[in-house]
């Protein structure tokens, strides 16, 4: 019995691991192309604050993320324009001023038992029934929305100024973007933590970017590249008894660095 439990959780880590890899491959490579690693970055470390704010207000932990991460990115597009500050600057402000809050919002939930390193670097290994639910769920949202916008978000990053000339609604698309990538990073704290979702996104996706023929190549093989760090991820979690978020992690790097150098001998 023990034995047969143990192998539904490593199949539960598996199948959550894989869900998110399928949808954080293409959002990632839009990442990529518009050069959004900070903005993620951003969004992603604000999710602790929804997660303690979720607790306080008694919600549910996906809601709270979902929200909190949507109310930053609309914060940070309207207020990006307005101050005489570098991009990067405001987005570094931003990114570190939420995970402080958060770390300090924590300190008030003494009645309250919350895995921190979990939050912060995941468990992939206590993925539950209904957390498949949500990654499946909110995954399939993710897909269609981007299947249903592929081409007018392809055209606003190739050419943001001519998008708006040719009638493309610029600000929905990227306010939907944002909002897109909200959800995956709600999915993902369980699978890889928040201070690692973003390498989750862009790491497969940039590995990718050297053997894509077309922007639908990289997407697919985007998510394949995320699929094997999270699959070979898990292995060494299970293994050698290491970190699960930071596995999957390293294991990413290790692909982008051969991505790398089987580039340069084919050139």
């Amino acid at each position: 019995m023990p034995g047969a439990a143990m192998d539904d959780f490593i199949v539960r880590a598996f199948l959550g691991g894989l869900g998110l890899a399928a949808v954080a491959g293409p959002l990632g490579s839009f990442i990529v192309w518009r050069r959004m690693a900070f903005f993620g970055d951003a969004l992603a470390h604000s999710a602790l604050l929804g997660v303690v704010l979720a607790l306080l207000l008694h919600l549910n932990l996906v809601f709270g993320v979902v929200a909190i991460c949507a109310a930053l990115a609309l914060v940070l597009t309207s207020l990006q324009p307005r101050v005489r500050l570098a991009g990067d600057t405001v987005l570094g402000i931003f990114s570190h001023s939420a995970l402080a809050f958060g770390l300090v919002a924590l300190s008030f939930l003494d009645t309250v038992r919350l895995d921190l390193m979990g939050f912060l670097f995941g468990d992939i290994l206590a993925v539950t029934a209904l957390d498949l639910l949500w990654i499946y769920g909110g995954g399939a949202l993710v897909l269609a929305t981007l299947v249903a916008l592929w081409r007018p978000l392809l055209a606003v990053t190739v050419d943001e100024e001519l998008a708006q000339v040719e009638g493309l609604p610029v600000e929905r698309l990227r306010l939907t973007f944002v909002l897109l990538l909200a959800v995956v990073i709600a999915a993902a704290m369980k699978i890889v933590g928040a201070l690692l979702i973003t390498s989750l996104l862009i790491v497969p996706a940039a590995a990718a970017r050297g053997f894509a023929r077309t922007p639908e190549q990289m997407a697919a093989l985007a998510a394949a590249f995320g699929g094997l760090a999270v699959a070979s991820g898990l292995w060494l979690s299970v293994q050698f008894d290491t970190p699960s978020g930071p596995s999957i992690v390293v294991v990413a790097a290790i692909l982008f660095a051969f991505s790398v150098v089987l580039r340069r001998r084919v050139a």
